[in-house]
Order: structure tokens, then sequence, then C-alpha cells
């Protein structure tokens, strides 16, 4: 990967801290897991782009993702590794003893993405989460020392949850791209169709349907939140800042009366910092 791919791959990462739901436990935290953390958010964001965003011309996504894996598993057999992205990793696995498994989910999530465009039931999105959203919260509890089985589990409810509302926040966006997370038996009970992911306001159904898959993130949000309880020092701030992020941002949508076709859904930072705050007080409790 080039220098100038590695700067934009920083660009965008710091974009994406900016504009996702949890940023507030990240300008806190000390230097050293702030590295740590930003190495493994830099690489999640470079396997998206390579899934997602456009390709120089006759780069094909499947080989430059097959590419990506070849390169973690050199590393981590310690040959030489030419992806800089990758390579930047390499500090954090060692220090953090990093699980080489959740990085090859992340690729294989966008693998996935390449064939599957949209999801018969909720029970096969929680399955597309287990690839794409729960490997980032094993990481980030590895990298604070602090992962278990028990704890792994709260983690990956919470994931669940943030990538559950990620996709109600990007309907529009998504169906752009050729995609549809919202399950197509929900979108029969409350007699949606893919036409209506189109328009500039959402109806009154497809309003409904947001809502009602908002309060299913809410709720598996509100099952992994005792991981905050369960953890200790800069982890508990940090996993605290990414569960406020959610319900901040299930906020904003409620506010947008579950209408993101009509306005970009993004909760406010003080918003935010008011969820974590709370957070903090109730795992102190």
């Amino acid at each position: 990967m080039s220098p100038p791919a590695v700067a934009l791959a920083t660009r965008r990462i710091e974009q994406a801290r900016a504009q996702e739901n949890f940023p507030v436990a990240l300008r806190v935290l000390p230097r050293r897991h702030r590295r740590h953390l930003l190495a493994v958010y830099r690489y999640a964001r470079h396997v998206d782009d390579l899934g997602d965003e456009p390709l120089a011309p006759g780069v094909d996504r499947l080989t430059a993702l097959d590419r990506v894996e070849t390169e973690l598993r050199a590393l981590y057999a310690g040959r030489p590794v030419s992806d800089r992205v990758v390579r930047a990793l390499a500090p954090t696995v060692a220090e953090c003893r990093l699980p080489l498994d959740p990085l090859l989910r992340l690729v294989e999530a966008n693998r996935v993405d390449q064939h599957v465009s949209r999801y018969a039931t909720f029970a096969q999105l929680v399955d597309y989460c287990t690839l794409s959203a729960n490997p980032v919260g094993e990481l980030v509890l590895h990298v604070f020392g602090q992962a278990g089985p028990a704890r792994l589990a709260l983690s990956d409810r919470i994931c669940t949850a943030l990538q559950l509302v990620e996709h109600l926040q990007d309907v529009a966006e998504d169906y752009r791209r050729g995609r549809v997370y919202l399950p197509a038996e929900d979108l029969d009970r409350f007699g949606v169709t893919q036409a209506d992911l189109t328009g500039p306001t959402a109806d009154r159904r497809l309003r409904e349907l947001i809502g009602f898959e908002a309060e299913r993130a809410r709720a598996w949000l509100d099952a992994g939140a005792p991981l905050v309880a369960a953890l200790h020092g800069w982890a508990r701030l940090a996993v605290g800042g990414y569960l406020a992020g959610g319900r901040a941002t299930l906020d904003a949508l409620a506010r947008a009366d579950y209408d993101p076709l009509r306005v970009t859904v993004r909760p406010r930072g003080r918003r935010v910092f008011r969820r974590w705050l709370s957070a903090m007080v109730r795992s102190a409790g």
C-alpha cells in the first residue's frame, strides 16, 4: 500500500471517528491505548474500503481482500509484509496479543458483501454481524487486556447493536450501494417495499419499521450493557463511550421521527456525553 494510500486511510479513519457513534472515550484515553485502537480501526477501515469504495481501474475486490488475508497470515508467521496498514498492526498484535481470527472475520465480512445484498431474516443479519461488527469489540477488549468468554459475549451484543443502528442511519446510502439491511421478513410485515427506500422522506409504514428495528437494537444494547461494569480502568471508559454513542444515536433517530431519508441522523456531542456519564454512574453503582 503506497504512502498516499496510507494517508488516505488515516484521513478516513479520523473522519469516521467524527461521524460514528463512539467518539467520546477515545479523546480521553492514554496515548498507548489510542495508538493501538487507531491501528485496529485503520485496519478495519482499510478492509471496508476494499469492499465498498471505488478502487483503481482493474483492481478486483475479492483479489484485494485475498491479498489482505495473505498479508495477515504472513504477519502472524513472522514473514515480511508489504501492505502498510497490515504492517502497522504489528506492534499492536505483539503488545496486545491480538488473535488472528477476528481480523480474518472482518475480511470475510467484506467478501460476503460482494455476493450478498439482502437478508431474508433478522437471524441472518445477526449472523452477518458476527463477521462485520463483533470482531471489532473482541479486538478492543484485547487491546485493554480484558478479553474473556463472558465479556466477549456481552461485547458481541453491543457490537451487533451498533451495527444494526448504523444500518438504520444509512438506509438510503446502503440502498444506493445496492444493499438492503432491513430484513425481508420485516419489510413484508410492515408492508414496505424497496421502492419506499428511495424517496426524500419515509412514509408512515417505513417509519414504523425503522422504529421497530430501533427498539430491537436498543434491546441488544441493553443486553450488552453489563459489560461496562465488568471492565475496569480505561476499558470501562472506552466501552462506556461506545455504548453511549449507540444510545445517543437511537435518541437522535427517535427525534427524527424514525425518518433517516429526510435527515442525516447523527448524535450530538453533548447528548453522547450525557449518555456516557450515565453509563459510568450505573457501572459504578
